[in-house]
């Protein structure tokens, strides 16, 4: 994996995924034994065919942080899949969502009123702490602990299980303290949440809140910063959306293609199958590189150029079939509102002359870790 590893190709894997789906779209990664699927069709395949590519099978079991993950929606299977989404979407649902959009905008100008007039660091000013204030106060979380979110999001995505106990811990002490003591928050309408007679178990729902934690913190901080490359990469399309505000929800679409947060998904193989002419074995390990998928030249025409107005636009950005991102609505409004804003009250905004990017060191998402920019 050492071609997809350095800081050099974390900020940029896109030529390494083109010479794989050229080469090797679908091939066993000789240091980890994983097999790696780049292009679009199979990688499609990969997210949505639950039958051969368990999202459960080959996860930790137990009772600490990781093994919560596991119980989530992000990892079974159907029947248990189904279930656990029912119950979730219950406690979730899309007018709730909607119903969130004059808060964010509120927290929105909030940060922006903070900036220091011509500049900013984008993302520790306003791409981080509006998600995750946005989580914070749907889970019914305390101003105060919302720096230990940041912590916590940044060592799930890393890989860093140094963090794991401390998360489990203060989850399960929310969890129960809403037991007793019922909110309008998220956590108390999940315990409250049922399908025929059936709840959440304590498991299930640690599993949902850092499963929520970090889908809709790191991921949506990645979002916003990563449109701001995008920009950086195509100043003619951050002009256009400039003067025609009506083409920013194509601008979100095509950054959620053109630099997704999110760059792979892991699943395992439950039966020999065939990829692009490569049969994989049952019970190996599979990672799907979403990242490549959304810049197939077989399915996106000029699949390296960053076009606002692209259509159709079928990227993979939120995965496919029954996983779908239960997020992607609380996602996408987020980054309207906030993009909106950004166009409206930074102008000419521009990544500060001179900026070494340092990237996320995760295969999983991607994004940086800081972001000075202009404006002005």
């Amino acid at each position: 994996m050492t071609a997809a590893s350095s800081a050099a190709s974390l900020l940029d894997p896109f030529p390494w995924y083109a010479r794989m789906r050229r080469q090797a779209p679908v091939v066993q990664d000789p240091d980890s034994g994983m097999w790696m699927v780049f292009g679009y069709p199979d990688v499609q395949r990969v997210l949505s065919d639950w039958r051969v590519f368990s999202s459960q099978q080959g996860r930790p079991r137990g009772e600490d942080a990781e093994s919560a993950l596991s119980s989530s929606m992000i990892s079974t299977d159907p029947p248990r899949h189904r279930q656990l989404r029912t119950l979730v979407e219950q406690a979730f649902t899309p007018r709730q969502v909607r119903e969130l959009a004059p808060r964010i905008g509120q927290l929105t100008h909030e940060l922006l009123d903070q900036v220091q007039a011509g500049r900013l660091d984008f993302v520790h000013d306003f791409a981080y702490p509006l998600p995750v204030i946005v989580i914070a106060e749907i889970l019914g979380i305390p101003a105060q602990d919302r720096d230990r979110f940041k912590r916590w999001s940044d060592q799930v995505v890393t890989g860093d299980r140094s963090g794991s106990r401390e998360m489990a811990g203060y989850f399960a002490t929310l969890i129960e303290q809403r037991r007793a003591d019922p909110g309008p928050d998220l956590i108390s309408g999940l315990l409250a949440a049922q399908l025929e007679g059936e709840h959440l178990n304590t498991q299930e729902l640690l599993g949902f809140c850092i499963l929520l934690l970090v889908a809709g913190n790191e991921t949506t901080t990645n979002l916003l910063t990563n449109t701001v490359l995008c920009w950086q990469d195509a100043p003619e399309a951050y002009q256009r959306v400039r003067q025609d505000p009506e083409l920013l929800s194509g601008t979100i679409e095509e950054s959620l293609r053109y630099r997704s947060p999110v760059q792979s998904m892991f699943r395992t193989c439950v039966q020999d199958v065939e990829l692009s002419g490569v049969t994989i074995p049952a019970g190996r390990p599979v990672l799907a590189w979403i990242g490549s998928a959304n810049r197939d030249e077989q399915q996106f025409e000029q699949a390296d150029t960053f076009d606002p107005a692209r259509t159709p636009n079928r990227h993979l950005a939120f995965g496919n079939g029954i996983h779908f991102c239960l997020g992607a609505p609380l996602a996408r409004l987020e980054a309207s509102i906030a993009l909106g804003a950004v166009l409206e009250r930074l102008p000419e905004l521009r990544v500060e002359p001179g900026t070494v990017l340092e990237p996320i060191e995760s295969r999983i998402v991607a994004g940086v870790k800081r972001l000075p920019v202009q404006f002005g």
